[in-house]
Order: structure tokens, then sequence, then C-alpha cells
């Protein structure tokens, strides 16, 4: 195994790629918290539905530890070769177009379109469920469904990113995003370990013996969805110099004390729930309806700030395409960021109110794009970018890991859209969870 902390810090002049986006201007710290933004995102409260339900305690437990692991150090090898070749690659597929050539930088593009798109249908979906959650504690008459609130969700998610120009403007919001963050955590926290012990939790594995095998794989590539980003590189342009070693700093803050929250409110859900635990968990919880309507406000504000960092991406692509620089009041530059901006996210919605099965869309973006990206590419571009530097055992190591993943996604592949057929059939479009 290369060991993660070795960093080639080679003396040589390096090239930044042009940008209509901020690079090179954030401390660390701040891009360690982009990075607990979203792993600490409104998803942490489905995961105990959706990793620990299927996987049981031992392998959840396991599982998540495991993940925890192995997604460190993918992400850090990713991280090493920011500066490589003499070059700053601020793009995934930039760095692989740099290593494998242009048909690779169009298949990354395209993987890495695929990930981020899903990852916001997905909380668009978990923010219209913390909408349809609140309005339900105050008027549970069904006349306002849940398509509705994913509708209410994606106007504010518009609105959020026509405001902010780029990722490096967030700054205070990372701020109120970690407030909202322990805000919901918190409260799911103490309310299922209430619920808990006062009623002992069935943790039997629910299914049959085929639907197990397929929900297992599934729940399998939820584990590294976890710990996803799926744009390394592009949180790491926005960091000062010293690029490598600052960007191991917030990795390393993000996997230890980014990760211990997703962990409480993972653990402690399926605890209190077992195998009734909710893919929203506070659905599952009881309480006073104040606390619980606090959560939910947070849990959907959170969402917004995140769903805006997994669309950044998307929109630095079109801003430099576009030639969208200068003040962001500009009136052609806020012109186009309304259209353009607001389009993106009048897709994304219309697509997370027609399907909104969110444990599933979570195994499909785990296995068509988290896992090649996150894994498989990670590894073989370290490999080929190394392999002078690498001993025999060291290459064997990272094949070992290509071969695996290649195999695992093809599997979750396979589980994840055999449950969104599942819950076609079950569901119809516009079906109010």
């Amino acid at each position: 195994m290369a060991p993660i902390n070795d960093v080639d810090e080679e003396k040589m002049e390096v090239a930044a790629p042009q940008t209509a986006h901020q690079i090179s201007s954030d401390s660390w710290f701040q891009a360690g918290f982009v990075l607990t933004t979203g792993i600490n995102s409104a998803y942490v409260l489905g995961y105990s539905g959706t990793i620990m339900v299927p996987l049981g305690w031992i392998g959840g437990v396991v599982g998540l530890i495991a993940a925890t692991a192995i997604s460190l150090y993918a992400n850090c090898l990713i991280a090493k070769l920011h500066e490589f070749g003499g070059k700053r690659h601020i793009r995934y597929r930039d760095l692989a177009g740099f290593i494998y050539g242009r048909t690779a930088y169009s298949l990354t593009w395209g993987l890495q379109y695929a990930n981020l798109f899903m990852i916001n249908v997905g909380y668009i979906i978990l923010a219209g469920q913390a909408l349809k959650a609140l309005y339900v504690l105050f008027s549970d008459d069904h006349v306002m469904k849940l398509p509705y609130f994913i509708a209410i969700a994606g106007v504010v998610c518009a609105l959020f990113a026509i405001s902010i120009p780029h990722l490096s403007a967030l700054k205070i919001w990372l701020g109120f995003s970690t407030v909202f963050s322990l805000v919901y955590i918190i409260v799911a926290f103490i309310l299922s370990l209430r619920d808990g012990v006062k009623t002992p939790a069935d943790y039997s594995l629910p299914g049959s013996s085929t639907s197990k095998i397929f929900t297992t794989i599934g729940a399998s590539a939820n584990l590294v969805f976890a710990f996803n980003t799926g744009m390394l590189p592009e949180i790491q342009a926005t960091v000062r110099q010293p690029v490598v070693k600052n960007m191991l700093k917030a990795l390393y803050f993000q996997f230890t004390a980014g990760v211990l929250p997703m962990y409480a409110v993972t653990f402690i859900g399926y605890w209190a729930y077992g195998s009734s635990t909710s893919t929203y968990l506070l659905n599952s919880v009881n309480g006073p309806i104040w606390i619980k309507a606090a959560a939910n406000i947070s849990a959907f504000l959170q969402t917004v700030i995140a769903l805006h960092i997994f669309a950044s991406p998307m929109y630095e692509y079109l801003d430099t395409k576009y030639g969208i620089t200068g003040s962001a009041l500009n009136i052609k530059n806020l012109s186009f960021r309304i259209v353009v901006r607001g389009g993106y996210l009048a897709i994304t919605t219309l697509i997370s109110a027609m399907l909104p099965f969110l444990g599933d869309f979570m195994s499909l973006t785990g296995a068509i794009s988290t896992l090649p990206l996150t894994f498989i590419l990670a590894n073989h571009m370290y490999l080929v970018a190394k392999k002078t530097k690498l001993n025999s055992l060291q290459r064997l190591w990272h094949w070992l890991n290509v071969c695996f993943f290649g195999c695992m996604s093809l599997a979750a592949a396979v589980a994840a859209v055999r449950l969104i057929a599942v819950d076609s059939k079950t569901y119809n479009l516009f079906a109010d969870l």
C-alpha cells in the first residue's frame, strides 16, 4: 500500500488553467468545512434506514468504518495528484484527461456530471421531505403532496444559486450550514435516544432471501456514497498554497472530527428503531412539535447550501465557457445565472418530483459514478502517474483495488436498477411518499 502521507513535493512552476471562478483563495479550514458540510448534510438522516437496516449491526458498523478508511485513502490519492506534470488540475476531468487522453476527459466529465446530478436530485428530494415533515406536524390533511414541497424546494435552491456566484463565496454560509447540521443531528440523536430507552427495537433484516441480497449490495454502495464528493479537485482548486499539504489537512479534518456527527446519528437511529427505521429519521422520532419543526427547518436550509456545493462544477463550467466574470451583480452575469442555473435546477426538481425514491438514487449514484470516480479511477490514475515510483507490492495493491471496486460497481448497479424498477411498479410518478 502506498503511504498516504508521502506527499510528492517536486520543485516546479505549477500553472493553473483558466477559470471564471476563484482559485487559491481559501484556507484548508474552509475547504474542510466544505467537505464536512457534504458529509453531514441532511443525507445523514437517511443512513440509519438505507445502510443500517439492510446490513444490520455487524455489517453496518464494520462497513461504515471500513468505508471511512478506504474513502480517506482514495481521496488522498486524488489530492496528491492535484499538482502533477507541472500543472494544477482544478477539475476532475482535467486530471483524467492529462493522464489518459481526450477520451478519458469526456468519459470522466460524463461520470462526474451524472454523479453530481443525482446527488442534487437527492438533495431536492430531501429538502422536499423536510418541508413535508414540517407541514405534517401542523396540518396532516394530505392536501399538500410531496411533489409540491419538492417544487418549493427547487425554487428556493434556484434563488440561492443565483445569489452565490461561486464556491469560495459561500464563506459565512458554511458557518450557517454547520449550525443547521448540528441542530437536526442533535435533535435526531436526543429524540431517538429517548424513544430507544422506552421501547426495545427489532433488528431482524427485512425482506425475502432474494431481496436481502439486492438490498445488501445496494446498501454497500450507500456506504461509499456517504463519503462521496465526486469533485475533490474542484474543491482543492480553491485552497491556498501549499495546495497538497493544505488539502490533506482538510481531508484529515473531514474524516476525523467531520465523521463523528454522522456516526452518532446513524447508529443511534438504528439502535432506537431497528428495522422499522425511516429513510428520513425525523419521521421516526417522537417529541415536542416545536423541536421537530426546528430540526426539519434546519435540514431544509442546510440542504439548500449543500446542493450549491455539488452543483458548483457545472456552474464553473458554464461560467467559464461563456466568460461570466467580474461583478456578480452585473446585469449580464445576473441574467445568465437566472436563466442557466434556474433552468438546471428546474430540470433537477422535475426529476426529483417524478421519482422521489431517495434510497434507490443513493444506491444508483454510488454504483455508476461514486465507485468508478472515487475508487477505481483514483487508484488507477495514481498507478499510472506514479508507476516509476511504486514497487511491485504497491502496484499489486492498486490493481486489487481497481478490480475489487470494478466488480462491486457492476453488482451495485444491477441491484440499484432492480430497486428502482420495483419501486416504480409500487408507486406512480410524482408519488406522495
